[in-house]
């Protein structure tokens, strides 16, 4: 329980001082559209490639594999793969021999993105969070218009603009893929215990069969010796006792003899 909590301790400050720089960096893009940021990202140089794939907060920032191959959650089978090779051109160690060690990182995530997306399965759950993020807007924004209706105000709201929209689906969206990560850290910690206890309760069970199988030789390896040791104290005590009875035996009264 200790470890769990310790753990947990550890995850919730890694998550909180990345959640700042997520939250600093939704609170300057207020400024900017997505298209906006679309269009930049997608001519930025190497460097910036490198820069943008490891900037503060991207370990949570590439949970969204969409977002670190700069590509539509629509986009085809065909459409990515030519995103992918783009992208990791780009950023290839190869072609960045003056950083190579960032430039390593930055391919390994736009790897890991691609092969995200190149399973099913896994891909589907990214479209879950996409989705999610969306309905959940969709949501926030009928309760903005219930709130407006019975406060007598006009229904208007900021999401009604296309790309405000986009923009509150796109941090909620992210915020998502973030409580997901922590989740799921929290579910790999308690995982670990549980095998470090299992396995601390499996070595205790051999040694304590060993325990007894130690004992069991040894009983049985001394075994013939208590048995002689018990014969021979029964040997003594008969001994002792018979000779105890004839010195107690009173002696013979001879007859006299009568003329």
């Amino acid at each position: 329980k200790a470890f769990l909590v310790l753990k947990s301790i550890e995850i919730l400050n890694v998550f909180n001082q990345s959640l700042k720089v997520i939250i600093q960096f939704l609170h300057i893009s207020r400024h900017f559209n997505v298209k906006q940021i679309e269009k930049r990202d997608s001519v930025l140089t190497s460097k910036q490639q490198i820069d943008r794939l490891l900037r503060p907060g991207a370990s949570y920032f590439n949970l969204n594999p969409f977002e670190v191959l700069q590509i539509d959650p629509d986009a085809t089978d065909d459409e990515l793969k030519k995103r992918f090779r783009a992208l990791s051109i780009l950023v290839h160690p190869d072609k960045n021999q003056d950083d190579p060690d960032r430039a390593q990182k930055a391919f390994e995530a736009v790897d890991k993105a691609y092969k995200l997306l190149l399973d099913p399965e896994q891909k589907k759950r990214a479209l879950d969070v996409i989705h999610a993020g969306k309905e959940y807007v969709e949501h926030m924004v009928k309760e903005k218009r219930k709130q407006l209706k019975k406060e007598g105000k006009p229904q208007d709201v900021e999401e009604d603009d296309p790309e405000l929209f986009k923009q509150a689906v796109y941090k909620q969206t992210m915020k998502l893929f973030a409580e997901l990560e922590i989740k799921r850290k929290e579910r790999e910690a308690k995982d670990m215990h549980e095998r470090k206890r299992a396995r601390e309760e499996e070595i205790e069970a051999a040694e304590k069969a060993k325990r007894e199988r130690e004992w069991q030789k040894n009983f049985e390896e001394t075994r013939d010796g208590r048995v002689d040791s018990w014969r021979n104290f029964q040997a003594k005590g008969k001994s002792k006792e018979k000779k105890n009875r004839s010195f107690l035996k009173p002696p013979k009264v001879k007859m006299e003899q009568r003329e």
